[in-house]
């Protein structure tokens, strides 16, 4: 892992997320890239004139680049290589973007959940970039003085599109040294027993590398209310899971489960794309 990818409104929420990121960054020697958004009307430019042609747009941008300067001063990005961005897009377009301008390695985003304020980074604008981007993305609900990774859930049912996903998310725990917990959640609407569950999750693993790790069958009324009891039972650090992008999560997430953990855990979760 080598470069970090932090979107930014400038709230304490991304904040958040950009002290985690300095965290990271300098515990393995990565570099950080900042983005910030300027969703500016696409319907007002002139195809034949240029940003500098828009006062508005030229005035945020400013802003922006001053919002970084005072950022970067702060003690806690010292010694770190800092880039800068300020895109015209969508936020989830944006991050496609220079992720793949960039080549990325990880997303780091903040969020609050969902209490209802109209931040750019939070609510549906964090949903859109944890469904659509290629690149892992780390959502950080509160501030971590310290940001650990030790004991890691990966929920999943364990069928084989997931096992791309799955080796990203191995990938992530052997950086980190994480243990990881393999998590299926049984409900009254998906049962399926004990014993098939271990079959399934023992067959999806055999020819993986695994880091140190569990193996985890529990029930509960809901997949997201599962993930949520357990990953507070063993105090989890971190969940993860898979997505399908445009698709929505597989078909063990029930649609969008991955967008409502987003919302509702308070514990930090990274998505990784199948």
């Amino acid at each position: 892992m080598k470069k970090i990818l932090v979107p930014t409104d400038f709230s304490t929420q991304a904040e958040n997320a950009l002290k985690v990121a300095a965290q990271l960054a300098k515990k393995h020697h990565c570099e950080l890239y900042l983005l910030h958004i300027l969703e500016v009307p696409m319907h007002t430019v002139d195809p034949m004139s240029s940003y500098n042609d828009l006062p508005e747009a030229m005035f945020f941008m400013k802003l922006a680049h001053k919002q970084f300067e005072e950022i970067k001063a702060k003690d806690y990005l010292k010694g770190l290589v800092i880039h800068e961005h300020v895109e015209f897009h969508e936020i989830f377009k944006g991050v496609f973007q220079v992720c793949k301008k960039n080549q990325i390695d990880l997303v780091i985003m903040g969020s609050n959940g969902a209490s209802g304020l109209k931040e750019m980074l939070i609510g549906s604008n964090t949903e859109k970039v944890v469904r659509t981007s290629e690149t892992p993305v780390l959502v950080i609900k509160n501030e971590h003085k310290t940001f650990k990774t030790k004991d890691f859930v990966f929920a999943s049912d364990f069928n084989e599109e997931s096992i791309t996903p799955f080796k990203k998310a191995i990938a992530f725990a052997n950086i980190f040294s994480s243990k990881i917990h393999l998590l299926m959640v049984n409900t009254p609407n998906h049962f399926i027993t004990s014993n098939d569950a271990q079959n399934r999750i023992q067959s999806f693993i055999k020819d993986i590398k695994m880091p140190s790790h569990t193996i985890n069958i529990y029930n509960d009324v809901t997949i997201e209310t599962g993930i949520m009891n357990f990953s507070q039972y063993i105090e989890a650090d971190l969940i993860g899971m898979s997505t399908h992008g445009r698709q929505g999560i597989s078909h063990f997430f029930n649609g969008s489960i991955s967008e409502d953990l987003v919302n509702h855990a308070k514990r930090p979760v990274i998505t990784f794309k199948i």
